[in-house]
């Protein structure tokens, strides 16, 4: 399925009737399915569109809430450990909704990250924390990584 991203190179292969395709953070190949179609371009968008050095993404990561183990899709951290970014993703046919951004306001009151990504592949919402205001700013896109960090 094309989604709203440039073309990326991915390698994919077929294993025991799955098509797999490799992660390049995990370094290894993952069963793909809609869902893991947006995680895999949104980490290509990441690394080579705004230079997040691969070392500083984490994929797939839990955190307890309220007593509850949850999990992200992606977190960047900087380069001094902290985690400044926390990136949802949805399969395609998943809408963003209030119920996708209030799992993101979850990450923030947990982790206190600087801002958010939710992604579906085709619709694209970046939340950035303003402490001034002590609120969340919208936008469509994510500055470069050097103007975040």
């Amino acid at each position: 399925m094309k989604l709203n991203f440039r073309s990326y190179n991915f390698t994919t292969k077929a294993e025991e009737g799955n098509t797999l395709i490799f992660d390049i953070i995990r370094r290894k190949f993952v069963r793909l399915n809609p869902e893991e179609w947006v995680r895999q371009h949104v980490l290509h968008y990441l690394t080579e569109d705004l230079g997040v050095p691969k070392g500083l993404i984490s994929v797939e990561r839990s955190l307890v809430y309220n007593g509850m183990q949850k999990r992200f899709d992606i977190a960047v951290a900087a380069s001094d450990g902290r985690l400044r970014l926390l990136v949802e993703c949805k399969a395609p046919n998943v809408k963003l909704s209030a119920a996708t951004l209030k799992q993101a306001g979850i990450y923030h009151k947990t982790l206190g990250v600087d801002g958010i990504f939710l992604s579906n592949g085709l619709q694209h919402i970046f939340m950035r924390w303003n402490a001034d205001n002590a609120r969340f700013e919208i936008s469509d896109q994510i500055p470069p990584f050097r103007d975040w960090i």
